[in-house]
């Protein structure tokens, strides 16, 4: 008898498990654009309304302890962190940025610069055929800080259904806690952005290595005035391709900035799915500019 009825009450829970909804796909979405199936594709963009991540890296020397893909590798860190809190499509690793001033170090890749752009715009094109008409390029290498804005108003030479944003570095903020070294020299494979790494990769940051060699700022442009510039200004100051001192670097920092990172990152993409105006004044510019002479004066 007991045996019986045990048997019909297992029937009975197996029953309404079956008939109850499974978890909503929606909640099992990756964020990673090539771990999604065509299918969850298509649902993923709905639940991202069209908002993709373009994480920039590069591939470079950083210093004598950081892997050359680190900026790609911290880039995709935070913005793989932040798609998760609001989500995002975050588009496969991206290294085809501009770094000819590192030409002169083992393991660079310096595309052209008619390849970087041409590439990216197909790039671009391509997320915005596949329904993510809001692209944020999110840059994670200081070479890039004047490729990447040309990039965004380049946009306007030709129209275009989509909308490109660049994110920049943004690292820093108040209640930072304090650095151990100069942060006028802090700027490639020093203290912040090793301390980054130790928690974005903390297997290929080699603090013990950081000592190997110099990057203090050589000065040898020092003579020109200042706002003249020049190509090969940063060669003439880190011709190591390492600027600041990477062995201070510290958990507690990195976990500071990355987190800043994160956050910042989080509150762009809430603002761009929020975003209806861009698009809007991107699609009355390009049809005035077809008529200059009728634009009101």
């Amino acid at each position: 008898m007991y045996k019986s009825l045990l048997l019909s009450i297992n029937a009975l829970c197996a029953s309404i498990a079956w008939t109850q909804s499974p978890p909503s796909a929606q909640s099992k979405l990756s964020v990673h654009w090539e771990e999604l199936t065509a299918a969850d594709f298509r649902d993923a963009i709905a639940r991202a309304q069209g908002t993709c991540l373009l994480p920039f890296g590069i591939l470079e020397k950083h210093g004598p302890h950081l892997p050359l893909g680190n900026d790609l590798l911290n880039v995709r860190y935070v913005a793989l962190n932040a798609a998760q809190q609001e989500y995002a499509i975050v588009f496969p690793e991206y290294y085809f940025g501009q770094i000819f001033e590192a030409k002169h170090q083992p393991g660079t890749v310096a595309y052209s610069a008619r390849l970087q752009h041409e590439l990216l715009q197909e790039t671009t094109d391509e997320m915005a055929r596949n329904g993510c008409k809001r692209v944020i390029i999110v840059n994670g290498h200081g070479g890039n800080n004047s490729l990447l804005p040309y990039f965004a108003q380049s946009q306007l030479e030709t129209p275009h259904d989509y909308v490109v944003y660049v994110l920049g570095i943004m690292r820093s903020a108040q209640g930072e806690p304090k650095h151990k070294t100069n942060p006028a020299t802090d700027m490639h494979a020093g203290e912040s952005e090793t301390s980054v790494s130790l928690i974005a990769r903390p297997d290929l940051a080699h603090l013990d290595r950081a000592p190997q060699e110099s990057g203090a700022d050589q000065a040898r442009l020092a003579a020109l005035p200042e706002g003249l510039y020049t190509g090969i200004w940063w060669y003439a100051r880190f011709p190591n391709h390492y600027a600041g001192d990477g062995a201070a670097a510290t958990r507690e920092l990195g976990e500071f900035e990355a987190r800043t990172w994160i956050n910042g990152i989080v509150q762009a993409i809430r603002a761009v799915k929020a975003d209806r105006e861009s698009l809007r004044l991107q699609n009355e510019f390009y049809e005035r500019s077809k008529h200059p002479l009728e634009t009101p004066q």
